[in-house]
């Protein structure tokens, strides 16, 4: 397995120090892959460098997106850190079970904004959630503590091989870029037929059909089919 594989995503990250401190962790533990979302802090800056201590390089070379679904357009698994509970039919998984993830395949971690956090719309391209157990009424975990985490876990098992996960070579699981594309075709398929009536809950409800696909583990094959059944539902009978 290739530590390469691996990509820490931080969303609208609003302070210089953590980000700094995040490429510093990442490297603590052998990963340099690191993408910032609409960052608040002009990137890079002089208190980036400085915090990142001997990660320049990783900042550097760190990836800056406008939004979250371009950030994740080379990524077959999507976990997201999340402290809050969120009322949704979302997949949760715990620091243990990190090990039934398959790492051979591209898998990036997105964190949220220290303020704030993820938003359920911003949860909704996750395969998973992900909660660091911690104190039940203080929950809240800086920024790059959380990342250290996260980072110190996936090391560990990629480094002992304490993986479980198993799954025929045959099967190609489908990027968020493809997932994404099929969905996109689905949303417009719905348009047409004027399948969102009511223009204020269309929102969320695209926010749930993207939750639906996300979480489903599609495969390549998969998602051509789904596209095929939404571009039969403009054919006339």
């Amino acid at each position: 397995m290739n530590f390469n594989n691996i990509s820490f995503i931080l969303h609208k990250p609003q302070l210089s120090e953590n980000i700094g401190l995040c490429a510093r962790a990442m490297k603590n533990f052998g990963f340099n892959n690191l993408s910032v979302i609409e960052p608040k802090p002009i990137f890079p800056n002089d208190k980036i460098i400085a915090t990142s201590v001997g990660a320049k390089d990783i900042i550097k070379k760190t990836k800056v997106y406008s939004n979250l679904e371009k950030s994740i357009d080379k990524t077959d698994i999507l976990i997201a850190t999340s402290a809050r509970f969120r009322n949704k039919n979302i997949k949760h998984i715990s620091l243990d079970q990190l090990k039934k993830i398959n790492f051979t395949k591209r898998v990036s971690f997105l964190f949220g904004s220290e303020a704030s956090g993820l938003t359920n719309d911003e949860v909704s391209y996750a395969d998973y959630t992900l909660q660091i157990p911690s104190n039940s009424k203080f929950r809240s975990l800086n920024l790059s503590h959380s990342l250290v985490i996260v980072a110190q876990t996936v090391s560990y098992l990629i480094s002992t091989n304490k993986v479980d996960f198993q799954k025929s070579k045959k099967i190609q699981t489908a990027t968020k870029k493809e997932i994404t594309s099929m969905l996109n075709f689905c949303l417009s398929t719905l348009e047409n037929q004027n399948f969102f009536k009511q223009k204020a809950k269309k929102p969320i409800m695209i926010e749930n059909l993207r939750s639906i696909f996300y979480k489903m583990e599609l495969s390549k094959k998969e998602t051509r089919i789904l596209s095929s059944v939404f571009a039969g539902l403009t054919k006339k009978p």
